[in-house]
């Protein structure tokens, strides 16, 4: 077999018989490079740039080198909210998982309904706002729906969001509601593409349920996993606007995670300079777990080949 050099290797695509297709290729991808260019490639990097300022938004910004990093370092706050990011991953990626798996398997092996489907995933096609909204009137501890269920059954009202020991696992809650549904479907895609002939065998072979969903069912979904947990943890670690409807970070900041902090400091305190570092901080975070979790669990490999 021939060995290609680093530089054959990447003028391949451009050589006389591939550029075509290559063209084509990069002209199917450019709507989305310019999206990614102008909204995530040029704020990032205009967000390290004023990491090194002191910028209050109303005059030019002053260059200040690491003042603001170490000023991080030092703010009680920045960490707290980064604790309560932590912990609020905890509370929810576990769970929102588990029940989306669970739903995916309940599809799969019981119906095929679009309904059934489209019901699950209705949740998620409502806006994050409207979602924190709907709960925050039924979570009301003297008009909404849910207390009033309590009440009803004997037991006294409950302060969900108003409790500081309990507002962040009721959002964790809220957000698991809505998002176990689009979980669900992507497990559901991803039990679909493995071959049904391996549980006919394991079947024959006498394995029981349990046993194919160790052996078989979860291994082969890995690449699935590793896409759910990466963008879900990801994503949890920015969560803004349900707290930020719900709670504003309260009561007495047990909700004041990360991102709300940062945004916090940007628009209200008008520290737009320390707002991006804290922003860098945080993107750093996400793309160390990142890696860790794809090398972890051979994200690349599938089981199937």
């Amino acid at each position: 077999m021939k060995t290609l050099s680093p530089v054959s290797f990447l003028w391949q695509p451009f050589s006389p018989g591939r550029r075509t297709e290559t063209l084509t290729g990069y002209a199917l991808i450019l709507p989305a490079l310019i999206g990614f260019s102008l909204f995530y490639a040029l704020p990032l990097f205009r967000a390290f740039e004023l990491s090194f300022t002191d910028w209050n938004m109303l005059r030019a910004p002053r260059f200040i080198g690491f003042d603001n990093y170490i000023q991080m370092w030092h703010d009680g706050r920045f960490w707290n909210g980064m604790k309560l990011s932590l912990y609020y991953v905890l509370l929810n990626i576990p769970l929102q998982t588990a029940l989306g798996l669970f739903l995916a398997v309940a599809m799969d092996r019981l119906t095929r309904s679009i309904v059934v489907r489209s019901v699950i995933l209705l949740p998620y096609l409502l806006s994050n706002v409207l979602v924190a909204l709907i709960w925050l009137w039924m979570l009301d501890p003297l008009l909404g729906i849910v207390n009033s269920m309590i009440t009803s059954l004997g037991f006294e009202r409950h302060a969900f969001l108003g409790s500081p020991s309990e507002a962040l696992a009721t959002i964790a809650g809220i957000n698991i509601w809505r998002h176990m549904g689009l979980v669900a479907i992507l497990f559901l895609a991803g039990l679909q593409n493995i071959p049904r002939y391996l549980y006919e065998a394991a079947i024959i072979e006498g394995a029981s349920e349990w046993q194919m969903f160790r052996h078989i069912t979860l291994p082969l979904l890995r690449p699935v996993m590793v896409f759910v947990l990466v963008t879900s943890v990801t994503g949890s670690f920015q969560i803004f606007d349900t707290v930020a409807v719900t709670t504003a970070g309260g009561p007495y900041d047990s909700t004041n995670v990360i991102v709300h902090y940062i945004i916090q400091n940007a628009f209200s305190f008008y520290k737009m300079g320390y707002a991006s570092a804290m922003s860098m901080a945080l993107c750093l975070v996400m793309v160390l777990y990142t890696l860790i979790q794809m090398r972890m669990m051979r994200a690349s490999e599938s089981d199937l080949a």
